[in-house]
């Protein structure tokens, strides 16, 4: 299996710096700073970074759980929210909730929902969060609904 790399540079003191961070492939380079990360600033921050990958993550572990038990996703849709907050001297990671949308023929309400909960806790980026609360809100959308 590969290995994924990602970048990050930083220049100046905590509050007075800036950085920029930017992935191995070359798909995203953004700026960060402390107000892109602990206010409202412009620019990214590797809580953002983090949620992509578990919202990107988790929707494809969905995926192979509902082909493994016969079902073919027409379309998941998966947002992360995840929260840094004070702790003791620093700062924590402290949850990602996780909101998915998924478009599923023929699947019953409680199979979808053993299938989401099975691909939050099998998920490699959720197993990489093991020390965050993760949450999940599961919805089961027709196709009709979400092309109206």
């Amino acid at each position: 299996m590969p290995v994924r790399n990602a970048e990050a540079t930083w220049k100046g003191t905590l509050k007075g710096g800036k950085g920029t961070m930017k992935l191995g492939s070359g798909a995203f380079e953004g700026a960060y700073s402390f107000s892109s990360r602990f206010e409202e600033g412009t620019g990214t921050n590797p809580e953002e970074l983090i949620g992509a990958a578990h919202a990107g993550c988790f929707s494809m572990a969905l995926a192979l759980m509902l082909e493994q038990a016969g079902y073919t996703p027409e379309r998941i849709n998966t947002t992360a929210r995840v929260s840094i907050e004070k702790a003791g001297d620093g700062f924590k990671i402290t949850r990602s909730e996780l909101l998915t949308h998924a478009e599923v023929p023929g699947i019953d309400e409680k199979t979808f929902m053993e299938k989401a909960e099975a691909a939050k806790k099998g998920c490699p980026v959720s197993q990489a969060l093991a020390g965050t609360e993760i949450t999940l809100k599961a919805c089961l959308s027709s196709p009709a609904a979400t092309s109206r």
